[in-house]
């Protein structure tokens, strides 16, 4: 991309920064934006609700033929079959700039847009993934301030702003806004994959960063391909991620659950628990808008309620040990053949890689985010296989944050509240012009003092 200086706003200088910042979390799945107008004066602390969540995908609809930019899709669809998404994060990482830029149009520069905002007048704070190449760094670079022309721009790895989140441990008092928590251990368990990043005053130890290859994405195309055994879905991304979000949980005891949904054969009288398997009726997007699952009754016949010959008409997709198995390759990566280790062993190898001293603050201060983390069960299994593994001399803790969807958000929103603390950070549009894309990764990396 060519360099090229707006001719209609002067670039903010060095000491001053302009007057909104906007700070957006760029994730795989979903864009976490809104504006940070609190100011250190007023004592005002950023609210959730600030947060908007948007859709980070361009999705072609092959019903009513049209695509939905970001946004517009939450917005303005409402009929989620067959839905074709193209994303522009994969693995983490922003690698279609071209599709990201129209998305970021539409969600912050369009008349239409909750988040609209002018760049020249405006911060923007972004997150990005742990250990991103240069080259894509320096991508985003250069889509901020030569093609959106943002007065000032911030970039840091996501996990780091969990630390200027208020704390979920009730024994830690909330730090002021712009003040990290001295020692934390974030687990992501994000849509692309899953990272253990220990922080030590909001900066990571880069050498102690771990990846598991797991995510909400793999779950989702797991349940795909086991539930097309029995029902075509395919082609229904959205509606299996809703099934997934709605039912499946994490076994406390693995085994045990397997046992209570095998079905006895001739020789075997055992019948399945009931406890266990759903029904889950599917949408049609005319008399059900979205999915919801009941107890499951075997006198039900999944024909007979396609059909309309047995109550009313719906399409039924009965789920049994597809609830826990699926969410199991969290902890149990092996199961479909991956060499890795599950989560609890990955926590433990970004731990025991640091100095031994270390060990202790991080393992009480193990702090567990991101959409994928949210299910039911699934931080009781993470606790107690950790306190399995560790020796009795040390305290474990483990916490969920408020919303772990939007707490890197909520951190950002915090830091970006102290403005001594940002233009501290900040690079401007002229410096950047006037430095180049190497100079600001270096000050981005705290190389480069102001």
């Amino acid at each position: 991309m060519a360099s090229k200086q707006s001719l209609t706003q002067p670039p903010a200088s060095g000491n001053t920064l302009a007057p909104r910042t906007l700070i957006v979390d760029n994730g795989a799945h979903t864009i976490k934006a809104g504006f940070s107008s609190a100011t250190t004066e007023t004592n005002q602390e950023p609210n959730l609700d600030d947060c908007q969540i948007i859709a980070n995908c361009l999705a072609r609809s092959t019903r009513d033929k049209r695509t939905y930019v970001g946004p517009e899709l939450l917005d303005e669809c409402w009929d989620f079959g067959e839905l074709a998404f193209r994303r522009p994060v994969e693995r983490g990482f922003v690698v279609n700039w071209e599709g990201e830029k129209a998305i970021w149009e539409r969600s912050f520069v369009d008349g239409r847009a909750k988040l609209k905002c002018d760049p020249h007048e405006t911060n923007l704070v972004l997150t990005e993934s742990p250990n991103a190449p240069a080259a894509l760094q320096r991508n985003a670079g250069e889509m901020v301030f030569e093609e959106f022309e943002f007065a000032s721009y911030y970039r840091t790895m996501a996990p780091a702003f969990n630390a200027y989140a208020p704390s979920p441990f009730p024994s830690t008092a909330t730090s002021a806004s712009g003040v990290p928590i001295e020692c934390l251990l974030v687990v992501d368990v994000g849509h692309s994959h899953t990272t253990v990043t220990p922080l030590y005053q909001g900066r990571p130890f880069h050498s102690s960063c771990r990846r598991l290859e797991i995510g909400g994405k793999t779950l989702t195309n797991r349940l795909k391909e086991v539930l097309t055994r029995t029902v075509e879905v395919q082609k229904e991304d959205w509606i299996v991620q809703e099934i997934k979000e709605d039912v499946c949980f994490i076994s406390q005891d693995f085994n045990s659950d397997i046992e209570r949904v095998w079905k006895g054969g001739l020789k075997d009288p055992r019948e399945i628990d009931t406890s266990i398997v759903v029904d889950y009726v599917l949408p049609d997007y005319e008399a059900v808008k979205r999915g919801f699952f009941r107890e499951h009754d075997p006198k039900i016949s999944r024909k007979a309620r396609a059909l309309g010959l047995d109550g009313p008409r719906e399409h039924i997709v009965t789920i049994g040990n597809e609830r826990f198995t699926v969410s199991e390759l969290l902890f149990t990566p092996s199961d479909i053949g991956m060499q890795q280790e599950g989560l609890p062993a990955t926590i433990l190898q970004s731990i025991y890689s640091l100095p031994q001293g270390l060990w202790q603050p991080f393992l009480a201060n193990i702090l567990v985010v991101g959409g994928s983390s949210k299910f039911a069960g699934f931080m009781g299994r993470l606790e107690s296989e950790l306190r399995s593994r560790v020796s009795e001399d040390y305290i474990v803790r483990v916490a969920q944050a408020q919303d772990p969807v939007k707490n890197v958000w909520l951190g950002g929103a915090r830091l970006a509240q102290n403005e001594d603390v940002l233009k501290e950070r900040v690079v401007t549009r002229q410096e950047y012009l006037e430095h180049g894309d190497l100079w600001t990764r270096r000050r981005f990396a705290g190389k480069i003092a102001r």
